[in-house]
């Protein structure tokens, strides 16, 4: 987690920023290249010939109204809008720029949710000795699982007008952290509920690292449930400037965590995950601000056009839940593995084994587990240890198996020498 940015401003509200893609189709725009296939359409003069982000959004809006129907109420148009990148990127400096501009349009409402202000520090500190079990999830993890159940019931009843209702499974203080920030910020709906006076376009921006794809594909698969529009904005900004502007701060945090943040973070990848396609990069530049405002309200308008749609399966998010399954496999291998080569040292310990070999032996296990969890992640080297005389398991559980066969033969060494 990291608080807000001190990207420069220019004088429209944005940061200057130069927008790129990862998308090398050369016949696509910048401000367009992210759309579902078929995206917008060429010959739509909205965009064709406007040349303006902000006339693409009002046609996206115009549109959204004539499918909403002509009497009753139209069912209104909610974007999640996700913010990302390093801690002092300019994440918060660029979403209060956008939600200001944003409220200026008609029939729109806005609200900035950062996680910083939703989930309480305590989340983050070290567990004190002698403090309550061990929790299934580390403090933070559940913080922010709870943060997205309340996230849900908000989108629940900002859709259907009905009063936002607590979750059950999150506890109190979470919930009334963010209705306490919605009505702060004029979100939630009003009384009179499809009187004409609710808003009809309600974009939520997220401010948060989102750092991990699993981050925002779980936000993703929100808007999926609810078929709400979805897009990116990732806020690339060199690791040295972040720590420059961090230690600036009057609550920085400490250069390694940033640090450690920039190595595990993943971009958005186009290519790869047909989800991440409303995306646009953002990297620092001198860029005029302008420009980089039409390229944002093209994304959204495209967004606003192409909300999620519930029954959407292809291969590409097959892949996606398989990467996230993955990614969870390994985590739950390391877990395991680290235990083994605890009860494997304490074994060797119990057999007396020199003080001097300990040492070794220990740093000879980590290597083996680190390679095997390699093996895990590449899928290498796993195919004899997956099927044999025609029975399959899973690799991580193969992994295992062979990894205390390995350890063993290790410590085996060393007691019988």
């Amino acid at each position: 987690m990291g608080h807000g940015g001190s990207a420069p401003v220019a004088a429209g509200g944005f940061p200057t920023a130069r927008c790129f893609v990862t998308d090398t189709e050369p016949s696509r725009s910048l401000g367009h290249a992210h759309g579902p296939p078929g995206g917008l359409k060429r010959e739509d003069p909205a965009h064709a010939h406007s040349g303006s982000g902000g006339r693409a959004l009002a046609a996206a809006e115009e549109q959204q109204q004539q499918q909403g129907g002509g009497g009753g109420c139209a069912r209104v148009g909610l974007c999640l809008c996700l913010l990302c990148g390093l801690p002092a990127a300019g994440k918060s400096t660029l979403a209060r720029a956008l939600r200001r501009r944003l409220l200026q349009r008609p029939g729109w409402a806005c609200a900035l949710l950062t996680y910083d202000e939703l989930i309480p520090p305590e989340a983050f500190r070290p567990r004190e000795p002698g403090e309550e079990p061990l929790p299934l999830l580390p403090r933070w993890k559940q913080s922010r699982r709870e943060l997205l159940q309340c996230l849900e019931r908000l989108l629940r009843a900002l859709l259907t007008g009905e009063p936002p209702a607590a979750p059950a499974a999150a506890p109190q203080p979470a919930w009334q952290r963010l209705l306490t920030d919605c009505r702060g910020q004029g979100l939630l709906p009003s009384p009179e509920g499809c009187a004409g006076a609710g808003p009809h376009r309600i974009c939520l921006i997220l401010d948060d690292n989102f750092y991990y794809q699993s981050m925002r594909y779980e936000v993703y698969q929100l808007a999926r449930k609810y078929s709400l529009s979805f897009c990116q904005l990732f806020l690339e900004c060199p690791l040295d400037c972040c720590l420059q502007r961090n230690r600036l701060r009057s609550h920085p945090l400490p250069d390694q965590t940033i640090s450690l943040m920039a190595r595990k973070i993943e971009m958005p990848d186009l290519k790869k995950n047909a989800w991440e396609r409303n995306s646009l990069i953002l990297r620092s530049s001198e860029s005029a601000s302008e420009e980089n405002e039409q390229m944002i309200m093209s994304l959204l308008s495209t967004a606003l056009e192409n909300p999620v749609k519930q029954n959407e399966e292809n291969t590409e998010q097959k892949e996606a839940d398989r990467a996230i399954s993955a990614a969870s496999a390994v985590h739950q291998a390391d877990q395991t593995c680290r235990r083994i080569i605890s009860r494997t040292m304490k074994d060797a310990k119990d057999k007396n084994v020199l003080p001097s070999e300990m040492k070794s032996l220990a740093e000879e296990l980590n290597k083996l587990k680190a390679d095997f969890l390699e093996d895990l992640r590449q899928g290498n080297n796993l195919k004899n240890q997956i099927c044999t005389q025609n029975q399959c398991s899973d690799p991580a559980t193969s992994l295992i198996s062979s990894f205390q066969h390995e350890a063993a033969n290790v410590v085996n060494k060393y007691i019988f020498k």
